[in-house]
């Protein structure tokens, strides 16, 4: 079966926090020549290519708040000459590597992942570099002047490749189509064509700088394969005789070597049914030994915070006693004897009518003060309030209570410590018990187990020397397989070099079999007064003798639809350098969707000629070919071909891109931040 060479997109997938949201470009396991991704408008149609694009290299990916909210990474499969590879990179910044590994999404399968810079492009470790040379394109240099032999040279990036293999929505009807309005871009455009039909400037020049480049990596992959080869053949030289397993037979053996095991554990219970009894007296023993040991616990906890408390409620009763003696040898000093005579006093100094009874002055009282009366009725009532007797007589009840409580746990505690050392014995005599009655039965289960697990340990020990050895085995693999990618680019090249020196091609007839296609398709899409369709030598659409710029909106949409199609059929059918896939992005853009829309050329012009040409193409003369196509509303012929459709309606699902992201959960989700 003949290698088919290029890139096929197979499935896109976005990786959320809790689920995927998958696009898949396959049927029955092959890829779709055809692919239509249809849906209502802002439905995520667009993104699907977009996410395509970052999936290839693209600096940026979309950033609808449903994407940031939702996604976490982009994993894209896609077939490398005819091998699917699985490219990952991540999704909120803009990653600046991707992984890329063998095989496919579902399953994820053993090939290790191989991490790719994105920058710089003509690095050979970059993504863009991988991408190209399955494009046949590797290596390749850009004069930014190409009419000067001393011209400083870029390498050919992927990005610049995708000119050629998506055409955006902006792009499509637009008036800078070719980059009109940046003369760098236009100029590269044009070189990016002549390199993909091998008809650029220099060809032979810049094939031979290719050779004589790959001819040093083919040599330095050569040597890294011998010491590759002669340290594994030092480590383990098993590695070189046996090729990498699909299944290593020693985890096969861990799994019997686990059923083994429950199958003894099982018969071991069933032999030692008859212990039951004494299992049981076994369990009840060891809940009394445990409750008793809990009880002691508690008991010891309770004295511990009892003693401290009993130590506060003694000082207490001390500070009482001493407030109570200084009572009695302190005065109050209350004025109970007149300092004249030292009569007593019949009664307290009071104040009566405005004077003092004692010294019959008259009181001046400012707002707020108390009388002289007052001031002893208060000293009075404050003394009143506090009882010293009763508060000792209370906190030595306290105290008493307290002391015989803590005697109480005192007297208990060793009690229930012998309590406790008798149910431990007691539960350590029915585990002998039971052990000596089950010895017998279970001696031959042990020793089986305790074989078992002398296998297990020495499968382990195998399993690991296998993995190791595995990995050795891979890597040689890795090392051969760059070996043999390099040597085929090289005859490829070589070969190409040498049909140079037979026919060089002609870079006029590939842009006159380019224009004739382009004429062929505006016929076929019924372009209402056709006259002079043709491709100028700088890539430029003519029609009825005028340049695109002067065509409606509608009829831009077509030209520049035919200019992109032409260039891909004529490079698919001639087998030159292009991925072999083309996204194209609202093919009805002014035709019959929006609101700007070209009633001439949507009366004359049906989009079921469009598809029509695209099924007949692809079952015919692009049968290697993929093309994939986001449209709102892609005619009933082509319906076998949607992949998917995007309804952005909760009652028919799936809603868009992002499935559960639908009006009620985006006005739920609108206030919160994105994370």
């Amino acid at each position: 079966m003949q290698t088919t060479q290029g890139i096929r997109v197979r499935r896109l997938r976005l990786a959320g926090i809790d689920r995927t949201y998958d696009v898949d470009f396959t049927v029955d396991g092959r890829v779709r020549n055809l692919a239509v991704v249809a849906g209502a408008f802002s439905s995520g149609k667009t993104a699907v290519l977009e996410f395509i694009a970052y999936g290839l290299g693209a600096k940026r990916h979309p950033r609808h708040q449903e994407v940031l909210r939702k996604v976490r990474s982009c994993l894209l499969e896609v077939e490398l000459s005819g091998e699917p590879h699985v490219i990952e990179r991540s999704v909120g910044e803009p990653s600046k590597i991707a992984y890329i590994r063998r095989g496919t999404i579902d399953p994820p399968g053993p090939a290790p992942t191989e991490p790719r810079r994105l920058d710089p492009p003509g690095s050979p470790e970059s993504l863009s570099a991988l991408l190209l040379s399955h494009c046949n394109l590797e290596g390749v240099q850009l004069r930014e002047a190409p009419t000067q032999s001393e011209s400083r040279t870029d390498p050919l990036s992927f990005r610049d490749l995708m000119w050629l293999a998506f055409l955006p929505n902006e792009r499509v009807a637009d008036k800078n189509f070719l980059f009109e309005n940046d003369r760098m871009r236009k100029h590269k455009l044009r070189q990016v064509v002549d390199v993909v039909f091998g008809v650029h400037d220099d060809r032979a020049v810049e094939l031979g700088n290719r050779i004589q480049a790959l001819e040093s990596r083919f040599n330095q992959a050569k040597s890294d394969l011998s010491a590759a080869r002669t340290f594994v053949a030092e480590q383990d030289p098993s590695a070189l005789e046996n090729s990498p397993a699909a299944s290593n037979p020693v985890e096969q053996e861990l799994a019997d070597i686990a059923i083994q095991l429950t199958q003894i554990d099982q018969q071991a219970r069933a032999a030692t049914d008859f212990a039951a009894r004494l299992r049981r007296n076994h369990q009840e023993a060891a809940k009394e030994a445990r409750r008793a040991a809990a009880v002691v616990r508690d008991r010891e906890t309770q004295l511990a915070r009892m003693m401290p408390l009993r130590a506060q409620y003694a000082d207490d009763l001390l500070k009482l006693g001493m407030l109570d003696q200084a009572k009695q040898l302190f005065d109050p000093l209350r004025v109970t004897t007149c300092p004249a005579c030292l009569s007593q006093l019949p009664t307290p100094p009071a104040a009566v009518a405005g004077h003092c009874s004692f010294c019959h002055h008259e009181l001046r009282l400012a707002d707020g003060e108390l009388t002289l009366g007052d001031a002893a009725q208060l000293s009075a009532r404050q003394e009143g309030q506090l009882d010293v007797a009763a508060e000792i007589r209370s906190t030595k009840a306290r105290l008493k209570e307290i002391t015989a409580y803590i005697e109480d746990l005192d007297s208990s505690l060793a009690g229930l410590k012998l309590q406790a050392e008798d149910a431990r014995l007691q539960e350590e005599q029915t585990a002998a018990a039971l052990d000596e009655a089950t010895a017998p039965a279970v001696s031959t289960y042990l020793t089986a187990r305790d074989d078992l697990h002398r296998q297990r340990e020495h499968a382990l020990h195998r399993l690991e020397q296998s993995r190791s050895t595995a990995k050795l085995q891979e890597g040689i693999a890795k090392r051969t397989a760059a070996v043999s990618r390099l040597e085929g680019q090289l005859t490829m090249l070589r070969e190409e070099l040498r049909a140079l020196g037979d026919a060089t091609r002609d870079r006029d007839l590939v842009i006159g079999r380019v224009s004739a296609r382009y004429g062929e398709l505006l016929r076929a899409w019924q372009y209402p007064k056709i006259s002079l369709p043709r491709i100028g030598e700088d890539l430029t659409p003519f029609v009825r003798g005028e340049s695109y710029h002067e065509a409606s909106s509608g009829a831009r949409t077509l030209l520049t639809l035919a200019w992109q199609l032409a260039v891909f059929e004529i490079a698919v059918e001639s087998g030159a350098a292009h991925p072999g896939f083309l996204m194209i992005d609202s093919p009805q853009k002014n035709l019959g969707h929006g609101g700007k829309l070209d009633a001439v050329i949507a009366d004359a012009v049906s989009i079921g000629d469009f598809y029509q040409h695209l099924s007949t193409w692809l079952a015919d003369r692009g049968s290697s070919a993929q093309l994939i196509v986001a449209d709102n509303s892609p005619p009933p012929s082509v319906e076998n071909h949607v992949v998917v459709r995007y309804s952005r309606s909760e009652d028919r699902p799936p809603y868009g891109l992002i499935d559960d992201e639908t009006e009620s959960s985006e006005a739920q989700a609108s206030a919160e931040p994105i994370s």
